[in-house]
């Protein structure tokens, strides 16, 4: 292995393996070929520390892009936010509304609401599956400057398809002013906010949605409300030990 995750991923590996990768990680630190030799005929011998120094390693690198990006992803847009907005630990869920794993996702943060009132809920708009999917974004945007977002969030879910009638249709369930709503839509605040989730994302190595941040966590695909508890509870650990 070379380069710096090659070397993460040797160091890891010492510190999961118990003694024998202790005394790997002692001969590492001197350098040189036969040193290198030595990890790599201890890692061979042992494959099975590799997935979870690997897990480490990738939660380690994940860490650090969340705290050099941390006002980005955890500042809400004005209004796209749920459960307590002074909760110690916010859950940050990038959807897209043409997405049915976030669909599916949605009873798991309703039940975090419920039963976690010391939790915020930060909503990021992520359209990338569809035309469809980014004007959906605007206009749920758009929504949350008029204080409805969650009206008009829910009503769209419900639909179950996105499309310019279902979008029309949830406006009006959410009771929009919809000639603002459309200016709102159109402007540079919501294209702004938009183009801001999908660098953050790339940043973040999102791969689809839904995604999460959870205190320096990032967590892929759909979440279960238990997955999210524990989520949420590893967060506040973290911020215990800090």
């Amino acid at each position: 292995m070379r380069g710096a995750i090659g070397q993460g991923i040797m160091i890891l590996v010492a510190g999961l393996a118990g003694a024998g990768g202790a005394i790997v990680a002692q001969r590492h630190a001197g350098g040189g070929e036969a040193n290198g030799a030595a990890i790599r005929d201890y890692i061979l011998a042992n494959p099975e520390i590799l997935p979870e120094a690997m897990r480490r390693l990738q939660a380690k690198e994940a860490g650090k892009t969340v705290a050099a990006n941390r006002a980005a992803i955890v500042e809400p847009f004005p209004g796209a936010i749920a459960g307590n907005p002074n909760g110690d630990v916010s859950v940050v869920a990038y959807l897209d509304y043409a997405c049915g794993f976030c669909r599916a996702s949605l009873p798991a943060i309703t039940g975090l609401i419920a039963s976690d009132p010391n939790v915020r809920i930060v909503y990021r708009e992520l359209p990338i599956l569809s035309p469809d999917s980014r004007s959906a974004a605007q206009m749920a945007l758009a929504a949350a400057t008029q204080g409805r977002f969650k009206p008009f969030h829910d009503a769209l879910y419900a639909a179950g398809r996105v499309d310019a009638a279902s979008i029309a249709r949830a406006a009006q369930v959410a009771g929009l002013d919809q000639t603002a709503a459309r200016a709102t839509a159109n402007g540079v605040q919501v294209s702004g906010e938009i183009e801001r989730n999908l660098k953050t994302a790339s940043l973040l190595g999102f791969t689809g949605t839904p995604s999460w941040v959870v205190g320096d966590q990032v967590l892929g695909g759909a979440q279960t409300l238990q997955g999210l508890q524990a989520a949420v509870a590893e967060a506040r650990r973290a911020k215990v030990g800090a």
